[in-house]
């Protein structure tokens, strides 16, 4: 794709001299900032730093919000302690965003996202939503994320800072996060469910559809194959089906092949 293409996608057009009386809009002179193929690569230098940077900060708060579980501080549950927990008095918080919540959600409970999706278009954005479609978006549906900065004001909104909150999360990081937040803001009585919802069997929690709450996880190629493990577990296919979705998987990565080889010859340009 030339430059001057790439431009016009990613800057709005800007209108510059006057507009004389009954001079037509036509005439103006319209004006585009270039983007040469050197301030691209500079572009994608940085936002790769910043990646890197950011996984760093991540793997460090992740070691914290695994220690605050080891240490008891946040009490661990099973998915068959949620129910009679729920009996008792406990509100539960799910922080799983949205299209999750669409997929199986939960019921009688408290929804505010921890992160939401990136749906930025700046170049910035752009770049870091590629980059998580290809190092494995593409076939588990995963999509870069952002930080929900209203979560705490959100939160205390809905929830009293003396009530006894069970934190939910698809795979359970985000709920060991959000506890962290919680117990900063004032929340003493705090759990959450140690491998996420991932790890609570289906009937142990009511859900707003029937089905198993793996199927909120899972997306991507992976999921339209039905090579998930949940869709192993519950659907055999027969042969003849598993040779359809060889031959399907190949066209798709055929076209993520094509796909990044079109991104490296626009970075080029």
């Amino acid at each position: 794709m030339a430059a001057t293409t790439l431009n016009a996608r990613i800057f709005p057009q800007k209108v510059t001299g006057p507009r004389l009386a009954g001079r037509s809009s036509a005439a103006a002179r319209v004006v585009r900032p270039r983007v040469t193929g050197s301030a691209l690569r500079r572009c994608t230098s940085l936002v790769v730093a910043s990646a890197a940077s950011e996984e760093t900060k991540m793997r460090e708060a992740e070691q914290r919000w695994q220690e605050n579980g080891r240490s008891g501080r946040v009490r661990n549950l099973t998915g068959k302690d949620i129910k009679p927990m729920l009996e008792s008095g406990w509100t539960v918080l799910d922080v799983r965003p949205r299209e999750e919540i669409d997929k199986v959600g939960l019921k009688g409970v408290v929804e505010v996202p921890l992160f939401e999706v990136d749906d930025g278009m700046d170049p910035a954005s752009l770049l870091k939503q590629m980059s998580a479609f290809g190092m494995g978006g593409w076939w588990l549906g995963g999509q870069h994320m952002k930080a929900n900065t209203q979560f705490l004001a959100q939160v205390q909104s809905k929830i009293p800072k003396d009530a006894k909150v069970i934190v939910t999360c698809q795979k359970g990081l985000r709920s060991l996060a959000a506890c962290e937040q919680l117990s900063r803001a004032g929340y003493s009585e705090l759990a959450w469910v140690s491998g996420g919802l991932d790890a609570v069997r289906k009937g142990e929690v009511d859900t707003t559809v029937d089905k198993d709450l793996r199927y909120a996880g899972i997306g991507g190629v992976s999921a339209l194959l039905g090579w998930t493990e949940v869709q192993q577990e519950e659907n055999r296919g027969s042969s003849f089906q598993n040779v359809l979705k060889g031959v399907a998987f190949l066209l798709v990565v055929d076209l993520v092949v094509f796909a990044a080889e079109q991104v490296q010859y626009m970075s080029g340009n």
